[in-house]
């Protein structure tokens, strides 16, 4: 039987009469899609080497490429697409599961896009929030259902631990080895000048970043890569990650070519082994399990960190985290199925979980009915593209956001899903250090600040135009938000109106 041939999904189309043969495509291609011909005196490009990265566009003095999707294809019909043939084919040669990265691109529902906001008119005038005071600052943690008052009757202001952050916006877990060391100094040095947190991730914190300490979440996965008493002390919070939107119900996994050096260490695992992080917890079967290590986390910061459980969305989301807010965690985040990830079996990213619109509002909806969802706080991600979903995230009942894919696109990232290659680009996703050496953390940082600089001008804008002036008064205040084109029950689970009522 012959050998199968896929067509290359990218064609890198070069000018011949602008490309002065400079070989910047050469140099810049850590993939080696570009290559020079000493006996033509020209540049050739290997297309299914190249996997739409844009780094070579990008740097070509010239502008003399692009690159196109390819417009080869097999015989047209609606149930076996160009992607299902393939992937057999694919799978059809190696027997192993397609791994891939970041989000999923399926063509599924996006509820954001589907929920307009609300803006006051005459009697519930707007704010300006330029001339006016307007409240951005938030605070996560358990909060009092109740006045309580001591011995002598005074009332009781000691709250329980709280993360503070100027914005409501936090930088999502990406782990050390994932991204490059200089990724994640870019969100460290961000969330510090922005007044906000970024999160470790489970691969353990670079010891250089410890300063960052007041700044950052830290991570407990099931692998345990990297946790030590001196890590749990460092952060502002303790996250234990029972899931993650891309891949619900599985583990990570962190190739052996990506653990080395300073990863190694980092994590305490040996160099050039793979860092598979089991699916479940190996200790925790139930919610007292659970119950049992964030009181452990707890007793090892003197119960002075909050607790934050990531969960992803899955079908009994509002269950589980009713559950979760009885534990004794501060904080419960939710990562809905469009999140990214560095790595993940296709077949679980396109497949598994739903959307974080319906499971934020499942949760708000559930913790409300229960009378505790004032003593949890909740944060939602997977998928946040612009201050508009902040905005819509709050009101459907989420105190802040996580975002991931949207800093890494600040840093310079073009969503190329080929971050399990380890070979960007970009210096993000890899550890080869002259591909690590190409994003500078000062040029991530700056432009990561710009990013959420204006984010938080368009919040307070839109809050403005609602007649609001603080996140808190934003936050389940779904009467802020209309639905067009969803169905009935789609507007019941998220418990808005639809446009025009």
């Amino acid at each position: 039987m012959p050998k199968d041939y896929i067509y290359p999904e990218f064609e890198i189309v070069r000018n011949e009469g602008r490309c002065t043969v400079c070989r910047r495509c050469e140099e810049q291609c850590a993939n080696r899609a570009h290559a020079f011909d000493a006996a033509t005196s020209r540049m050739t490009a290997e297309d299914a080497r190249c996997v739409d990265c844009h780094r070579c566009v990008a740097m070509c003095p010239a502008h003399a490429l692009k690159i196109v999707q390819s417009s080869h294809t097999f015989r047209p019909g609606a149930n076996w697409t160009r992607d299902a043939i393939t992937d057999i084919h694919r799978q059809a040669g190696s027997g192993g599961a397609l791994l891939t990265s970041m989000g999923t691109p399926k063509d599924y529902p996006v509820y954001w896009d589907k929920l307009l906001i609300n803006a006051s008119q005459v009697t519930n005038p707007s704010i300006d929030p330029l001339r006016e005071p307007m409240e951005t600052k938030v605070f996560l943690g358990q909060k009092h259902t109740h006045i309580q008052r001591d011995e002598s009757g005074r009332i009781c202001t000691e709250l329980h631990p709280q993360i503070t952050l100027a914005t409501p916006i936090l930088f999502s877990a990406m782990s050390y080895g994932s991204l490059s060391y200089n990724a994640h100094e870019s969100l460290a040095r961000a969330a510090q000048e922005l007044g906000i947190c970024y999160n470790s991730g489970e691969g353990g914190l670079h010891e250089d970043l410890y300063h960052y300490g007041p700044n950052t979440i830290v991570q407990v996965a099931s692998g345990r890569f990297g946790v030590h008493p001196g890590y749990l002390k460092a952060g502002a919070a303790i996250e234990i990650k029972m899931g993650q939107g891309a891949k619900p119900g599985i583990g990570g996994h962190l190739p052996a070519e990506k653990v080395m050096g300073d990863v190694s260490r980092t994590r305490m695992i040996p160099q050039g082994t793979e860092a598979i992080s089991p699916a479940p917890h190996h200790d925790i079967y139930s919610i007292e399990d659970l119950r049992q290590l964030v009181y452990t986390l707890k007793e090892a910061t003197d119960y002075k960190k909050p607790i934050i459980v990531k969960i992803a969305a899955v079908h009994n989301i509002s269950a589980i985290a009713s559950g979760v807010a009885r534990s004794g965690a501060d904080i419960i985040a939710i990562d809905g199925f469009r999140g990214g990830t560095g790595a993940a079996p296709a077949r679980i990213r396109d497949n598994v979980g739903i959307p974080i619109e319906l499971a934020l509002a499942s949760v708000d909806a559930r913790l409300r009915e229960e009378g505790i969802r004032g003593s949890i706080s909740i944060i939602a991600g997977g998928s946040i593209r612009n201050s508009a979903d902040v905005v819509r995230a709050i009101a459907l009942g989420a105190d802040a956001v996580y975002i991931a894919t949207g800093a890494l696109l600040a840093m310079g990232c073009h969503l190329c899903r080929s971050c399990h290659l380890g070979r960007c680009n970009w210096g993000i996703a890899t550890q080869l250090p002259e591909l690590v050496s190409r994003l500078d953390p000062e040029e991530g940082k700056r432009r990561l600040v710009n990013l959420i600089t204006a984010w938080t001008y368009e919040i307070k804008e839109m809050m403005g135009g609602m007649g609001i002036n603080s996140i808190e008064a934003l936050k389940g205040n779904r009467l802020m938000l209309r639905g067009i084109g969803l169905t009935q029950k789609e507007l019941d689970i998220l418990g808005v109106l639809h446009a025009g009522e």
